[in-house]
């Protein structure tokens, strides 16, 4: 697996310990797309916060049909373990982000303080980071995302990859439905999670659904800042509209 990693200005002080943003990406990107075109490196060197970007799936590990779409398959491990053959033994991104990345980061960046970190993400990852950090409160201080799928089991994108990688049991798939989790869990320890979603974005209504979302969190009292913008659609450009408000958003959680 590959991972960007950013040190900021004080990584040159081996005796400072850095607070870390982890940063999941979307269906088809690389852990290069957020570095090139996000936008985030100013407000991290200024606040002294890492960055790390891993990819989006496993590459070149010869699965039949790991190429055959864009939303599935190599680009598009949907942060979860799979269960269904033949993608059972690789696609366990979920667990790679819990477990492996961490004590990765940890042996070859001892300046980064893997216990002090926030995780974000778009689209595909936005979807990662609520469902991931939902399960995993002690291990993430704060959570936001950009457009992110809210309601995966209810969309194309998500039926699509839920059924290939965890079969047909949909019973399975709450365990990687952020609104589903809201649901059976109730509120989180997060007291607000940060979204922002644009309004011109296509995928709005048929895959991102962000009015479950805001259905699930204030059926369980969970904080949400939901804002939805005019004018703004899926891309980069809004990404890098509002990255330097999610670092700084995240910045009030990890510099206490």
């Amino acid at each position: 697996m590959t991972c960007a990693v950013y040190l900021p200005p004080a990584a040159s002080d081996t005796s400072n310990k850095l607070p870390s943003l982890l940063y999941l990406s979307g269906l088809t990107c690389t852990d290069e797309n957020v570095c090139q075109k996000g936008g985030a490196f100013r407000a991290l060197a200024e606040l002294n916060i890492a960055f790390i970007a891993p990819d989006t799936s496993p590459r070149n590990v010869d699965i039949p049909g790991d190429n055959d779409s864009w939303d599935f398959g190599t680009g598009a491990g949907f942060y979860l373990d799979a269960t269904a053959e033949p993608w059972a033994n690789n696609y366990r991104m979920y667990s790679y982000i819990v477990q492996e990345l961490p004590q990765v980061i940890s042996a070859n960046f001892p300046q980064i303080d893997v216990s002090n970190m926030g995780i974000t993400g778009h689209s595909m990852g936005g979807h990662g980071a609520l469902t991931i950090a939902l399960k995993n409160q002690q291990a993430y201080k704060s959570v936001s995302a950009f457009s992110p799928i809210c309601h995966p089991m209810d969309c194309p994108w998500g039926v699509k990859a839920f059924s290939g990688y965890l079969g047909e049991d949909k019973t399975t798939w709450e365990a990687y439905d952020a609104c589903m989790l809201l649901k059976s869990r109730g509120r989180s320890a997060y007291d607000d999670i940060l979204v922002d979603m644009g309004l011109a974005d296509g995928f709005l209504e048929n895959q991102l659904k962000p009015e479950a979302l805001k259905e699930a969190c204030e059926s369980c009292g969970q904080g949400l800042t939901l804002r939805l913008h005019e004018g703004y659609d899926h891309s980069y450009f809004f990404i890098s509209s509002f990255m330097e408000d999610h670092i700084r958003f995240h910045a009030k959680h990890l510099l206490n």
